[in-house]
């Protein structure tokens, strides 16, 4: 079986408070995008839990046992004792890139498994067992877009659609560590109502990135980046998650051909 995990963006990001249980809360817009990854397992012969792990694509750096998608095979083999099977996971999503392509690799893996198998769990239940992966990974559960909050698992559908525009990601191949982000990021209340603001059309919108001034300083491509898009005529362009991609909307496709040399940019 094969399937195909998107990335998204964010659309605004807001982080309000430090938790208790030391993750920070969120108020955020999460919109799926299809740059997407190849996901695919087979049965395989073996004893039940063992798998095989193989990899294309862009480079995957640290240790497979890290891997969100052994994770969460793993986790499921915990409730469902399940058979033995070959994995292969090609890569187009950058990685460390604030477009969430490890946390949707993890969650497309329950959804997969949970066809394979037959297991019969709920939308509630992989959104559960998305949540024990971590903070991002059951956006992906569901098919669209949703309000975000809490440390990014209390997921609400938002009736938002931008099928009419064109999304350029550009990459510039920085690895933006998520916990250094957060150490640097600024913690205040997100504007009242500033989830309104996005049913207007989108050279509208104000909402802002809470991340990006701070990586931006760090890494001034970011920045240029973003500069270079709306010259180019995006009607709104942010910096997306904890960095280091950005997004440009543009309202007819732009020609992309020989612009940013040596980064990843993809037109969808």
């Amino acid at each position: 079986m094969i399937v195909f995990p998107p990335c998204k963006i964010n659309i605004g990001l807001y982080i309000t408070a430090k938790r208790p249980d030391g993750y920070h809360a969120i108020s955020s817009l999460f919109y799926p995008i299809q740059l997407c990854d190849a996901l695919e397992v087979v049965p395989s012969d073996g004893p039940k839990g063992r798998y095989v792990f193989t990899s294309s694509g862009l480079p995957i750096p640290g240790d497979t046992s890290s891997n969100l998608v052994i994770k969460a095979y793993e986790l499921l083999h915990q409730h469902y004792s399940l058979p033995a099977v070959s994995i292969h996971l090609h890569k187009k999503i950058p990685m460390g890139a604030g477009l969430g392509g490890g946390s949707s690799n993890g969650a497309w893996m329950l959804r997969l498994l949970n066809d394979l198998f037959e297991l019969n769990c709920s939308k509630e239940t992989l959104c559960a067992f998305a949540a024990q992966l971590g903070s991002d990974c059951p956006f992906f559960i569901y098919d669209g877009p949703c309000a975000v909050s809490g440390r990014g698992e209390v997921l609400e559908d938002f009736p938002l659609d931008l099928s009419n525009y064109h999304f350029w990601i550009v990459n510039p191949g920085i690895h933006v560590s998520t916990r250094q982000a957060f150490e640097s990021v600024p913690i205040q209340a997100a504007p009242e109502h500033w989830m309104n603001d996005v049913q207007l059309p989108p050279q509208h919108w104000k909402m802002i990135n809470a991340f990006e001034e701070g990586v931006s300083s760090k890494y001034p491509e970011i920045a240029f980046v973003k500069q270079q898009l709306i010259n180019e005529g995006a009607v709104y362009a942010a910096m997306t998650g904890s960095g280091s991609s950005v997004f440009g909307i543009f309202e007819k496709a732009p020609a992309i051909e020989r612009k940013f040399p040596g980064y990843l940019s993809v037109l969808v």
